[in-house]
């Protein structure tokens, strides 16, 4: 675990405070659900919680359905990381760190298409090329009101353009796993 120097007391209530560069690092917002964890050595662990790590069954269900129905790459993460890949290497991509720009996307609450090769590329993962890909969607998944996630399709080959078909797809399963949050 990495020391960083910051020390604070428990007040009488048993809160402590997590110090706001830390809070801004890990994106954690107030009102966030935090799970609480002992660890072997007897330390303290919190880790920010996300449903959709609770579905991830049913989230590699939908990736793979995706993939093979639209013959793309399909993804799935939380507001956090990927937690759901298929079509595309597991290894490069699962429980990566979703950059602040596909966030900001999926916040817009729409599914945005991206053609655009730098659009694609700054919003795209970080340390992972982005060149071979054509273009890119972004759908959220919105439970209670909230956008908890998003399911991101690319297209690898520079001739195909992601179209209506494959956005209904993408918008279909977002509204299900929606859903199976809000239950």
């Amino acid at each position: 675990m990495k020391a960083t120097g910051i020390v604070r007391r428990i007040d009488d209530l048993g809160r402590v405070v997590i110090p706001k560069e830390m809070r801004r690092t890990l994106r954690i917002k107030e009102g966030d659900p935090l799970e609480i964890f002992v660890s072997e050595d007897g330390g303290v662990i919190l880790h920010k919680y996300s449903a959709m790590t609770d579905l991830t069954e049913i989230a590699n269900q939908f990736t793979e359905s995706l993939s093979k129905a639209s013959g793309h790459p399909a993804l799935i993460c939380d507001r956090d990381t990927v937690v759901s890949v298929h079509g595309a290497p597991k290894k490069e991509y699962l429980n990566r760190r979703v950059p602040a720009s596909m966030l900001q996307n999926m916040e817009e609450r729409a599914t945005v298409i991206l053609t655009d090769k730098r659009e694609i590329q700054s919003a795209f993962f970080e340390g992972i090329s982005a060149e071979a890909i054509s273009s890119m969607m972004i759908t959220p998944v919105i439970a209670h009101g909230d956008v908890m996630g998003g399911i991101i399709l690319f297209a690898t080959d520079n001739k195909t353009t992601l179209s209506d078909t494959e956005k209904k797809l993408c918008q279909a399963a977002a509204t299900v796993l929606g859903r199976q949050l809000e239950q």
